[in-house]
């Protein structure tokens, strides 16, 4: 099978939620393609949007929750997005692609691809079969705007959120969202320590403000440096993503129990060695964490969707929400020495987040593409039941 997984980097969660599909598709034998489609236009215009949204998340949060907002009020107008008519402009080139390039189905943990991949349909054209993937705890804006074949989604109890947005419940497949297979597996904590070279007598809080280290995150820090200081068990690891500014900041610090590192390829190593992990609350961030099993703290969230994402987890016990301050932040402590509290956080992420769901997406897309192999078969007979 030859899939085909759009994807764009307006924060990292979209980009590994596709990378954790195309991996799992090539290691089934598929042949796994993934793409930004704004490259197909020029490279700089994909590294433009990438850019902008990149400096509104990272230096100006709040204008970027009230874009959410107003977002969230538009959606309430009887046609398309401007988001959608934006995308239109690059069916062309996405017709060009797709005519030089045989795919069966294509695959997208993004809104944006969704919104090209329905601009085809809209002017005649017959794209592949198309999965769109939700990697929030939310029906985000403009997602009404898209016509895909399938919508994953985190949770069955968030559908009434998507069919009142006009999704048809029958598309609806609650299979979770994509984790890489690294985040799965069996290493213990006293492994994961010996091989990052961790003393396996301290406690580790594993700090990270995304792929952007966006938001409030620098006072987050800032504060939990100030307050953990007088803890001499407790080390501090702080991931910093591409914020270089930060990463330089924390370098010069001269203090032993603190730990500065910018883009990790083990971030599933350091989540199993640590004994929290404190985030602003990401998608998929919070969702690799889940299945990790370490204790959240969410802070510092990106107003929108991310405000979603921490009320979710909070409401299952999933984890702790804390505002940035110096009062709420001392749970930080309180938490990472009350062995029962995390138990019963890790216990709930166990019985709430699936963490098969890749797999599960992937066979998803194999039996969709079944059909046009079985065509006398109903399609619900050859894809995992959607929400009943």
């Amino acid at each position: 099978m030859d899939v085909l997984v759009l994807s764009c980097g307006t924060g990292g969660g979209h980009d590994a939620a596709a990378g954790a599909v195309a991996d799992e598709m090539t290691r089934r034998g598929h042949h796994a393609v993934l793409l930004n489609p704004y490259t197909l236009h020029s490279r700089q215009l994909a590294e433009t949007i990438n850019r902008i949204y990149i400096a509104a998340a990272r230096k100006a949060p709040r204008a970027f929750g009230a874009a959410y907002s107003a977002a969230q009020l538009y959606r309430r107008l009887p046609f398309n997005s401007p988001v959608y008519f934006a995308n239109r402009c690059m069916t062309s080139v996405m017709e060009e692609y797709l005519a030089e390039n045989h795919f069966d189905i294509i695959i997208t943990p993004h809104l944006f691809p969704a919104e090209i991949v329905t601009a085809m349909k809209h002017k005649g054209l017959v794209p592949p079969k198309t999965i769109f993937i939700a990697t929030d705890y939310a029906c985000i804006p403009f997602t009404e705007d898209t016509e895909c074949d399938a919508y994953v989604i985190p949770s069955s109890s968030l559908a009434k959120e998507y069919t009142e947005r006009g999704i048809p419940l029958e598309k609806l497949h609650p299979l979770g969202i994509p984790v890489h297979r690294r985040f799965l597996q069996e290493e213990t904590r006293s492994e994961a320590r010996l091989r990052l070279g961790l003393d396996p007598n301290r406690k580790y809080v594993l700090i990270a403000g995304g792929s952007m280290g966006g938001g409030r995150i620098r006072k987050v820090i800032r504060i939990l440096m100030e307050e953990t200081a007088g803890c001499s068990d407790m080390e501090l690891i702080i991931i910093c993503g591409s914020n270089k500014k930060l990463l330089n900041e924390l370098k010069t610090c001269s203090r032993p129990d603190i730990t500065a590192l910018g883009f990790t390829d083990d971030m599933a190593g350091y989540l199993r060695a640590s004994d929290l992990f404190v985030t602003k609350p990401g998608g998929l961030s919070s969702t690799e964490a889940a299945v990790s099993h370490i204790p959240i703290i969410h802070v510092a969230e990106i107003p929108g969707c991310e405000t979603s994402n921490a009320e979710y987890f909070s409401s299952h016990g999933m984890s702790l929400t804390c505002g940035v301050s110096r009062n709420s932040l001392r749970s930080v402590i309180k938490i990472v020495n009350d062995p029962s509290a995390c138990s019963t956080m890790i216990q709930n992420q166990a019985e709430m987040i699936p963490a098969d769901s890749t797999a599960h997406i992937c066979t998803l897309a194999e039996n969709m593409t079944a059909v046009r192999e079985h065509s006398n078969l109903p399609f619900a007979e050859l894809i995992r039941p959607a929400i009943p």
